[in-house]
């Protein structure tokens, strides 16, 4: 039979290891990832993001989790989304899509829960971060300015279509930068004397009736403005395009890789495997209000 004082020096010492082993054994830090398009569209661009985890040492499942949520090109879901994610015990969250409106609704939901975005907004006008080189509070990330490209597009359709013909704009409504990218768009087409009509498409079922408003309009050229949902259904556009032989501009090379004539703006690949990159830093200790900003090319 054990004697009773061995048996209290053997608990004692069961008492005094198991909270070394709690220690030993850190909770996996989770990622929220807040996507304002589909899974589906999403896919394409998620290695680059994950390659760019595992260049800071963390790969999904091993060391750290993602803890997904999609608004399905519904952007009156994202505050919902977000509120969800900040309830949970997230380490960061990731915000990507609606021109950088996902990235706003994030910082609205949380100022204490590090944020790490893709905007094509301006950051610092539209109040994602204090400036370039000093983000302060919450939140850090990739700046594609694709706002300020818009116009740059229709300059370059401008030398490729012959005057007088009209260039249409085709674009998704529901973005929150809709509205203001078609008026950019149209003081170009103005200072440069040329007619442009905005033609909307909110569905794939949609697409194809838009197409033929634009052959009913007769235009000459088209700019595809970004938009996650356009973006997604790239190779239909493409087709209809090619088909219709309309000389078209699109935002990503996604789009001449699909056969498109031309486009004009950052590579998303890498502006995604930067986020990754950024959000392995955080995971590390670093603090979003220390990054230096950054703007893909």
């Amino acid at each position: 039979m054990m004697k009773r004082r061995e048996f209290i020096t053997l608990l004692g010492g069961v008492a005094a290891a198991w909270p070394v082993t709690a220690r030993a054994q850190p909770a996996m830090p989770v990622i929220g990832f807040l996507y304002g398009g589909t899974s589906d569209d999403a896919a394409y661009y998620l290695p680059a993001f994950r390659r760019g985890l595992r260049e800071m040492g963390y790969i999904e499942g091993r060391n750290m989790a993602i803890e997904f949520r999609w608004a399905e090109d519904r952007y009156d879901r994202v505050s919902a989304l977000a509120e969800d994610l900040v309830r949970l015990p997230m380490s960061l969250i990731v915000a990507i899509g609606g021109g950088g409106s996902v990235a706003k609704t994030a910082k609205a939901a949380t100022t204490t829960i590090p944020i790490v975005f893709i905007s094509s907004l301006d950051p610092v006008e539209s109040g994602l971060v204090a400036s370039l080189n000093s983000p302060g509070g919450n939140a850090t990330g990739i700046s594609l300015f694709g706002s300020l490209l818009e116009p740059k597009k229709l300059e370059l359709l401008h030398e490729v279509v012959a005057e007088p013909a009209l260039i249409a704009m085709l674009m998704n409504p529901n973005n929150p930068n809709a509205e203001s990218g078609a008026k950019a768009v149209q003081i170009a087409a103005d200072a440069l004397g040329r007619r442009l009509a905005v033609v909307t498409v909110t569905a794939e079922s949609e697409i194809e009736p838009a197409f033929l408003k634009i052959l009913q309009l007769q235009a000459g050229g088209l700019i595809v403005a970004a938009d996650p949902f356009l973006n997604s259904r790239r190779e239909q556009l493409v087709a209809l395009a090619t088909r219709n032989r309309i000389a078209a501009i699109y935002e990503w090379r996604e789009f001449v890789q699909a056969g498109g004539l031309m486009s004009y703006g950052s590579s998303l690949p890498s502006a995604w495997q930067q986020v990754g990159v950024y959000a392995g830093r955080i995971l590390k200790g670093e603090k979003p209000r220390d990054f230096a900003g950054a703007a893909t090319d």
